[in-house]
């Protein structure tokens, strides 16, 4: 095993490194590559060894996310890697229809969540714990966890949801600068340390998508902005305003460039932490606008000018503690930050109240050096106390929705990792105790409880052993007697305390626990817990006095009096409720110390927890200098061998990780029963007894549903039909087990028969489908019948209203047309056949005798002058000119002694068709109707003409012998 992987080793670890490279080599060898293996359950054989090269490995090759079973393994890479984290790959997680099988990935995790409580079977509330030590980076994990729910959850349809949306995922991602600027400091393991625990709540309503969230804090490390250990520094927040703030604010806060606070060490060093323009501006979008941020850093500014007051001892008791030459402008320009009366800001610090006696007799007493120091202290924490709670209510209010809002919500824990000091107080103890608490929660709700639900249904299970951590939380919160009890009795216990005693009094009363370890080293009074993760050494010097927590009363109406409007609404004149110094009657109530409220809370978050489906993520820290592409062995190793994680793989890889209720397992896996065939006679005779199923899959069949009983002697036909051909890790199906009450299977057999489910509904689509598409059709034809029948009456219809029209045309033309020929025919006889033209009065037409005499002029004038009008209208494409004359002397009977006659008899040797007087025989052709359409009905002929007949006059020549 390599010890360590950098270039910083001495001579012999650079040989046996290269002696354990050659080991390394040995075991790749024949097998598949380790940084291939993305689950640690896959490691052969899974101990402590094999599973440390494997992440070493994949740590090497810039893998740092490996599955661990449940469990999600993280090492934190101590370098930033900006596209392990894009928007366009949290869409990639989102929209794979399995994202466990992309690589591992803490959107991996987030995607299941999210899909679990979208799922439409058992739709839980989510919770996902984010573990491990100080700089392992949980904090980083929980702020790329919450951008993940606000890219995937708030995708809305409406304008005015998408703006609602966006509003709350700003807030909720703007929350983090704050509260990390409020809450975390630099500590020597981490240089963004959480100094305090948050539960936040994303809310999500039935469709999924983000409408609010919650947050709540757990136990604030307040001790801190008067207390910081070496190369420690305070909150961000008091770097920030100093190294951040303009001239104009430095002059408005009273915060020279060179000044120098008691309460802000190592302010020369620059952390990628100290960004006051992000905090500000995220402030802004939280609701806080600029003069309440103003006010809020010149209160700030106050507290530091605060702790540059100091006090000389007094010379006699009866006198109180003078202030320092160089304390006098802090105390005036604290007090003028703060709104405080100056002289009642230096007497509260200096006089002590106290009230006595059943009258409550009120005595004022100087308080020494040791104890104006605390007053001050007091004063500062309390301070800041109150305004880090202010501004998680002012989150709280801007994020938060009315219950009625959301269904279901994705609980993320961000805790304070597991510590260890040289110098471990009551903060560590309390945040120890924590981490005691989600590790026990941890090994019930996975561990302890899958073992124990394997034998309760009776599945063949071989235990695993696992370190259970129930002998250690006994030890500090067990009852009657543990430590707590004990520290809190010395708290209730009207004198002073004493740390000697205090170490004796838990060394006598807890001796003979296993987890209390030997104190024998330490000069100063301090006592030993055995953690999962570790011994730690806990000094009793203060620690009944930081349990107390007092705050004196006259520093609650000092700060009353305050003329800020911040402090007046932190510290109203008439609160609600009683401090816990103030006598209630005659009796007075145990007054709440610390680790009670610490305890109480870390309560109700577990029972949010167990009422939830947890998910873990192990975030671990390769080395403790914060190196990139270093890995310290050693270091890794204690840190899997306090989260158990070799035993979560054991069980994980042993074990069954799905079970599914019976009824659950019949709802959803029901449709495999169309898989089964149709040709067997009876359940157990249904396939061959070999393979997995050959033993009968539950141990009382005659308990079980017939329906269950059916699907469970179904699936290995079904599976089969699934499995791939040729495929032998498929061709076999993976274990399956019927317990008493639920389903236990693998992420194989799970796979396998989703397959097998979704094949079953691709079959009922396809019916589905082609039985609409055979309705679709049918229904298609029949309208194209009836648009055919309709179509052919329609057209059949207009074809007769027509055929009628032109009959009717047809014979009206006719008849005009036969009477029209009869007339013309007549009167062509009457005028052209063999007759001499005589004068109309010595030869009368022989209607003249049948007509009166007016009809009969008119008649005879038709007659003569009605071939003048058949030249005149053909006369555009006819005669014309001289011939045009003859015509019209000819049917007007002019004398024919006039010159143009003769020009006209000198040349009518070429005029073959004109009309005038015959002077021999003379024929009459007929050939057309002058009426439009009178030769087209029935049958037209191709060589039809229409317009007026034509007359065509021929003149015979006498022939000269």
């Amino acid at each position: 095993v390599l010890l360590q992987v950098h270039g910083h080793s001495s001579g012999s670890d650079a040989q046996s490194r290269a002696s354990l490279r050659g080991d390394l080599q040995d075991f790749l060898g024949g097998e598949a590559p380790l940084h291939q293996l993305e689950d640690l359950t896959k490691v052969n054989p899974v101990t402590l060894e094999t599973v440390l090269r494997c992440l070493q490995v994949r740590y090497m090759a810039d893998i740092f996310y490996t599955n661990a079973g449940c469990t999600l393994v993280a090492l934190n890479p101590f370098k930033p890697i900006p596209e392990l984290y894009t928007p366009e790959l949290m869409q990639e997680y989102h929209v794979a229809p399995q994202p466990q099988t992309l690589k591992p990935h803490i959107f991996t995790v987030g995607e299941q969540t999210y899909r679990n409580v979208k799922s439409l079977i058992e739709p839980v509330n989510q919770s996902i714990v984010v573990s491990g030590e100080s700089g392992a980076g949980k904090t980083w994990t929980s702020r790329c966890l919450m951008k993940f729910y606000a890219v995937v959850a708030a995708s809305p349809t409406s304008w005015e949801s998408h703006r609602i949306s966006e509003r709350i995922e700003q807030r909720i991602l703007n929350s983090n600068p704050v509260m990390e600027a409020f809450g975390n400091a630099c500590t020597l393991r981490n240089n963004n340390s959480s100094r305090f625990g948050k539960f936040i709540q994303l809310q999500l309503n039935r469709a999924q998508q983000m409408t609010g969230a919650a947050v709540q804090t757990y136990l604030l490390e307040k001790t801190r902005v008067t207390c910081q250990a070496s190369s420690e520094r305070n909150f961000h927040i008091f770097y920030q305003i100093c190294k951040g703030a303009t001239k104009d604010e430095r002059l408005q806060w009273h915060l020279p460039e060179d000044a120098t606070f008691s309460w802000l060490p190592n302010s020369q060093r620059t952390l990628e932490e100290d960004c006051f323009e992000v905090t500000r501006e995220a402030m802004l979008h939280l609701g806080i606008d600029t003069p309440t941020q103003n006010n809020i850093f010149k209160v700030l500014a106050g507290l530091l000018h605060l702790g540059n007051i100091q006090f000389a001892t007094s010379e006699d008791e009866a006198q109180p503690c003078q202030l320092m030459n160089d304390a006098k402008f802090s105390v005036r320009t604290s007090a003028w930050l703060l709104q405080l009366p100056e002289d009642m800001l230096v007497k509260t610090l200096q006089i002590r109240t106290i009230r006595a006696g059943r009258q409550q007799q009120v005595f004022q007493k100087p308080c020494s050096q040791a104890e104006c120091d605390t007053r001050r202290d007091c004063l500062a924490k309390v301070v800041y106390a109150q305004l880090f709670d202010w501004l998680v209510s002012v989150i709280n209010s801007s994020i938060y929705v009315d219950c009625d809002s959301w269904t279901t919500f994705i609980g993320l824990l961000d805790v304070y990792g597991f510590e260890s000091f040289p110098d471990n107080s009551l903060e560590q103890l309390c945040i120890n105790y924590a981490n005691e608490k989600l590790q026990q929660h941890f090994v019930s709700q996975y561990l302890k409880a899958q073992q124990e639900e394997y034998a309760v249904e009776g599945l063949e299970w071989s235990f695993v052993k696992y370190q259970d951590n129930q002998t250690c939380l006994d030890l500090i919160e067990g009852s009657p007697i543990s430590i707590c009890s004990l520290i809190n009795e010395e708290c209730r216990l009207n004198r002073p305390s004493s740390a000697a005693q205090l170490q004796t009094r838990i060394e006598s009363a807890l001796a003979g626990r296993p987890c209390l370890g030997p104190n024998k080293l330490s000069r100063e009074p301090s006592f030993v817990v055995v953690h999962f993760a570790g011994p730690v050494r806990y000094h009793t010097a203060g620690l009944v006095e930081k349990n107390k927590d007092p705050v004196p009363p006259e520093l609650t109406g000092l700060l009353q009096q305050s003329q800020d409007p911040l402090l007046m609404m932190l510290f109203p004149d008439n609160p609600k409720e009683k401090t816990q110094e103030e006598p209630s009657g005659q009796s007075r109530a145990p007054a709440l110390t610390v680790m009670s409220k610490f305890k109480a809370s870390l309560e109700q978050l577990l029972q949010v927890l167990h009422s939830t489906t947890p998910h873990y993520i192990r975030c671990i820290k390769p080395n403790s200098q914060g190196q990139p592409q270093t890995f310290l062995q050693e270091e890794v190793l204690n840190q899997l061998e306090a989260c158990g994680l070799v035993e979560t793989i054991h069980i994980s890889a042993a074990g069954f990780p799905i079970r599914v209720s019976h009824q659950s397992f019949v709802e959803r896996y029901e449709l495999l029963r169309r898989l089964r065939p149709h040709t067997s006679s009876g359940l157990h005779g249904l396939y061959p007894s070999k393979g997995p199923f050959e033993q009968p899959l539950c141990a009382k069949e005659a308990t079980l549903p017939a329906v269950l009983r059916d699907i469970l002697y179904t699936l290995p036909a079904s599976i089969g039909t699934v499995a791939t051909p040729g495929d032998p890790a498929e061709a076999t199906p993976a274990p399956l087990y019927c317990g008493r009450t639920k389903v236990f299977m693998t992420d194989s057999m799970l796979e396998l028969l989703e397959r097998g489910r979704a094949r079953v509904l691709e079959q009922c689509a396809r019916c589905i489908q082609c039985g609409w598409r055979r309705h679709q059709h049918r229904k298609q034809e029949r309208q194209r019948r009836a648009a055919v029948l309709i179509q052919a009456a329609f057209r059949a219809w207009l074809t007769r209203k027509h055929l009628r029209r032109l009959h009717t045309a047809a014979t009206i033309i006719k008849r005009a047309w036969l009477k029209w020929r009869i007339r013309m025919a007549f009167l062509a006889s009457k005028e052209l056949d063999g007759m001499e033209e005589r004068p109309e009065s010595q030869a009368p037409s022989p209607l003249s005798s049948l007509l009166p005499p007016a009809q009969t002029r008119l008649l005879g004038a038709i007659i003569r002058l009605w071939p003048l009008g058949l030249v005149l209208a053909n006369s555009a494409v006819g005669v014309q000119g001289f011939q045009r004359k003859q015509v019209v002397y000819a049917c007007l009977q002019l004398p024919s002694g006039s010159p143009n006659i003769q020009t006209l008899q000198q040349d009518q040797a070429g005029i073959t068709s004109i009309r005038a007087l015959p002077q021999g025989s003379i024929k009459f052709h007929c050939r057309k109707s002058p009426l439009r359409y009178a030769d087209i009905c029935p049958e037209p002929s191709t060589d039809s003409v229409t317009g007026f007949n034509q007359i065509l006059l021929e003149r015979h020549r006498p022939i000269h012998v």
